[in-house]
């Protein structure tokens, strides 16, 4: 058989971050003194890079948008960490597909990534990890992905890749891989319901 690789969007598909990304963002907020995210901007937080959630949330001013810049360059993210939930069964997901499968990760997180790895121990099943600060530019463009399997030296056509959101449903196309969702929504035409569920998937979907 040949080499495949598996490649993992890191917050929704590996994390539950959701309370960590509000707080990390609330925190900027509350340093510029400005009330808390309101609901959209809790989504929107969620599923872009950092950088564009800075630009994007403060973009209007650009006084306060280069002390929110500076305000995120120092702010320990620390604190956070221990607001991010591994999703139910993550690493016996990561050791059953192990024999079979070089695994990576390629996230629109940027500075965070190897605090990540290192937090939870992802060191010792990630064979490549990818941020937006590796790439020239976030996902939705391929870039990440794209990085990520040269990283691990495994042709597209052998990759799949596992996200939560149609940001890396049309990475994931733009970089020419397989794609499963993980979590609600019918916008994938391949999907699983919870991460536990991805080994079966990825059986069904046969030998690369």
């Amino acid at each position: 058989m040949s080499t495949r690789a598996v490649v993992f969007d890191c917050d929704g598909v590996l994390f539950d971050s959701w309370r960590a990304n509000v707080a990390y963002y609330d925190a900027i907020r509350t340093r510029l003194g400005l009330p808390a995210m309101d609901d959209d901007w809790r989504e929107r937080a969620h599923f872009l890079a950092g950088s564009q959630v800075i630009d994007e949330m403060f973009g209007h001013d650009p006084a306060i948008l280069a002390q929110a810049r500076r305000i995120a360059s120092t702010l320990d993210y620390g604190p956070f960490y221990e607001l991010m939930v591994p999703m139910p069964g993550l690493f016996d997901v990561l050791a059953a597909l192990r024999p079979s499968w070089r695994l990576g990760m390629a996230t629109n997180r940027g500075s965070t990534v190897a605090g990540v790895i290192e937090r939870f121990g992802l060191g010792a099943w990630l064979d490549a990890a990818v941020g937006v600060l590796d790439v020239a530019r976030p996902k939705p463009h391929p870039d990440v992905i794209e990085e990520c399997l040269a990283r691990l030296e495994v042709p597209a056509s052998a990759a799949v890749y596992v996200g939560d959101a149609e940001t890396d449903l049309a990475a994931a196309r733009a970089a020419g891989v397989a794609f499963v969702a993980v979590g609600e929504g019918d916008w994938s035409p391949r999907a699983v319901r919870a991460l536990h569920e991805l080994p079966a998937m990825l059986d069904r979907l046969g030998p690369a």
